[in-house]
């Protein structure tokens, strides 16, 4: 009985230092900047993980704010209509925005030196300079700076570098065809706060060409491991002028390579929803319809196989806040030119400013 008290008691202290010597994660102290961006229902109305704190939310219209602490349920003394009086007073550890792109500069410039993380919406940036001076900023500081897609969490998307990268598969791309928009952000519901900047020239940096094309742009410099373009032609149009009178609606973009070429076509005049990706090689291809289906066919194949990958068919994170947050901790390592890093994104940006000089200028631009 003495040897069994005993036992137990060593197992007892065991646990107990055991449990002292593993520190618990503490969450992460989010704060918000701007919430006038249609996706910032992805934070607020995301689930409780334990892996973040909601301590603060910026936001210059005080109407809309309290609209969305009514909304999501945040406690409305959470919100600040002055950046860096919240970010003095609640210290946070990360920021996402959601703001206007052009905003995404001045919430890096008041984080950056603070050594506060940042997450923000596509695209990094709305020109070259602000982008540049961003990702300056984050090495000068050490902070992360991430641009988050949707298609980055999509399992397609995964499964489809993941294919690439087995070159007996499709061989060496040759072309990549990429489709991305809607029926336009007026006609699918966006609202007054959103449209007011996601329609305006400065704001946004463009209409159907910024928003839509962006997301090929950050594909295909993954696919090309951040090889930029040989050249950059774009035509847009303005199908709906009367809805859009101060950007573009719809617009095609060739980005031409060494040795590959992709086609960006970016729009908001789809009949529906689309976020797809066609990869051809010239042993195969690979078509990526949506987060889940996939049609395929290799050399191997006497004809197209059709396919559905989940999360729980290849590594993927579908929360980019859950992959933030692993970022900051340390649990995974940003490689160059992934979906979501700066070296990524800042080629993204040139990308999407040359075409935005090509369908002004009616020619090719051609980078150094």
């Amino acid at each position: 009985m003495k040897t069994f008290l005993l036992t137990g008691v060593i197992v007892l202290l065991t646990i107990s230092n055991l449990m002292a010597q593993t520190p618990v994660k503490k969450p992460i102290r989010l704060a918000i900047a701007g919430v006038t961006h249609g996706h910032n229902s992805f934070i607020l109305g995301r689930k409780d993980k334990g892996d973040f704190q909601l301590v603060g939310v910026f936001e210059t219209n005080n109407e809309l704010a309290q609209l969305r602490a009514k909304k999501f349920g945040f406690d409305p003394k959470l919100i600040y209509n002055n950046l860096a009086k919240m970010l003095d007073s609640v210290k946070p550890d990360a920021v996402v925005a959601f703001g206007s792109i052009y905003e995404h500069m001045a919430v890096v410039e008041a984080c950056a030196p603070r050594g506060i993380h940042v997450m923000v919406e596509k695209p990094l940036a709305t020109n070259v300079g602000h982008a540049q001076k961003m990702v300056e900023l984050a090495d000068k500081y050490h902070i992360h700076l991430l641009t988050d897609y949707e298609t980055s969490w999509y399992p397609t998307t995964a499964k489809s570098f993941q294919l690439v990268n087995d070159s007996n598969y499709i061989g060496k791309i040759k072309k990549v065809v990429i489709h991305d928009g809607h029926q336009g952000p007026k006609e699918i519901g966006c609202d007054k706060y959103f449209l007011d900047w996601l329609t305006d020239p400065i704001q946004n940096g463009g209409g159907a060409l910024i928003d839509f094309g962006c997301y090929g742009a950050n594909l295909m410099t993954y696919l090309q491991k951040g090889e930029l373009p040989v050249s950059v032609t774009a035509v847009t149009q303005q199908i709906k002028p009367d809805i859009y009178p101060k950007v573009d609606d719809d617009a095609t973009i060739i980005v031409s390579y060494a040795k590959s070429q992709c086609i960006i076509q970016a729009s908001w005049n789809w009949p529906f929803s689309r976020k797809d990706m066609e990869i051809y090689g010239n042993t195969g291809y690979i078509v990526a319809v949506n987060n889940y289906d996939m049609r395929l066919r290799s050399g191997t194949m006497k004809a197209e196989q059709s396919t559905r990958v989940t999360a729980k068919d290849i590594s993927v994170y579908e929360d980019p806040f859950s992959y933030f947050a692993d970022v900051i901790n340390g649990k995974i390592k940003m490689n160059k030119y992934d979906l979501y890093s700066p070296e990524n994104n800042v080629v993204v940006v040139k990308i999407l400013s040359a075409a935005r000089e090509s369908a002004k200028t009616g020619k090719t631009v051609k980078f150094k």
